[in-house]
């Protein structure tokens, strides 16, 4: 009508995170992911290891895709089938523990040792040129993603094995949400400057104060444990995911990438949403498994 003005056409910047990230897939995606997380653990816990295997065997191949850039070439197909025989094979090990003659462990080294050997086996025919460094291409896969990630399931097949891994995941989610809280409102002294400039001291402060408030009572209602263990899951876990962060930022700093891929949109790949938890997982299992039993 005369005298009426249009309204603006939407901005697709305004559908972007100062990050560049768009928020509507970002929010959509991290639900979605959440959901099933939540509904795995409550009711369908070999779903939940389904997940992590798809999730890690994505990684695998993220990561292969990441080092061709600098001329290293993983044996991606060997190790996608030894990621998935890793995770699934120690899981169920690990839950029919007794009532089989291989323990889990012997199964998670003996899957390690012939993914290894698979991989090694798999680039010789291309010959002597570049073996070495394909060869190490293949080793730090193995290492960084099957061998690590293996722990996810061990704690999910534990006593109260459910518990333990939410307890995981939300303190793992606390230290990423404290950390850009305080982070990015007080962040003044940068702590790896050279490796990921964003990272604060000021943040690694928020994340110990929000990890610590969710692993406390977490351990004291959920695990039934002191209150003092969880004050050593929050600090172990800060730490290893920090880590964890800081590890894969060096790996897309070294290859010249922002993000692993593009497949989880708003999120970028599978290493994105997998780096803290990677690392955090082996430390959390250890604590757990000494200091929480059962």
């Amino acid at each position: 009508m005369a005298g009426e003005q249009e309204a603006p056409a939407a901005d697709p910047a305004a559908r972007k995170s100062r990050a560049g990230r768009d928020l509507p897939a970002a929010i959509t995606v991290g639900v979605a992911l959440a959901a099933t997380v939540v509904l795995t653990l409550l009711y369908w816990h070999w779903g939940f290891v389904l997940l992590v295997t798809a999730m890690l065997t994505l990684g695998t191949i993220e990561l292969h895709d990441a080092l061709k850039r600098i001329g290293m070439n993983s044996a991606v197909i060997p190790i996608v089938v030894g990621t998935i025989a890793v995770i699934c094979g120690s899981y169920a090990a690990a839950t029919q523990e007794g009532n089989t003659a291989l323990p889990w462990h012997s199964v998670l080294l003996g899957f390690l040792g012939a993914t290894t050997l698979a991989a090694l086996i798999w680039r010789m025919p291309g010959g002597s040129a570049g073996y070495v460094k394909d060869a190490a291409a293949s080793l730090f896969t193995i290492g960084y993603i099957p061998l690590l990630g293996s722990f996810a399931g061990l704690i999910l097949a534990a006593e109260n094995g459910g518990a333990k891994m939410a307890t995981t995941l939300l303190i793992v989610m606390g230290t990423d949400t404290g950390g850009y809280a305080v982070g990015a409102r007080w962040g003044r002294h940068p702590m790896a400057p050279q490796i990921s400039p964003k990272k604060t001291w000021e943040g690694m402060a928020g994340s110990v104060g929000l990890a610590t408030a969710v692993a406390i009572p977490l351990t004291v209602w959920w695990l039934d444990a002191a209150w003092w263990i969880g004050l050593l899951l929050a600090l172990a876990i800060v730490a290893a995911g920090t880590c964890g962060d800081l590890i894969e930022s060096l790996v897309k700093r070294d290859v010249g990438i922002k993000d692993m891929s593009s497949f989880l949109p708003g999120h970028g790949g599978a290493m994105d949403r997998l780096d803290s938890i990677l690392v955090a997982s082996p430390v959390a299992w250890l604590i757990m498994f000494l200091l929480i039993p059962n």
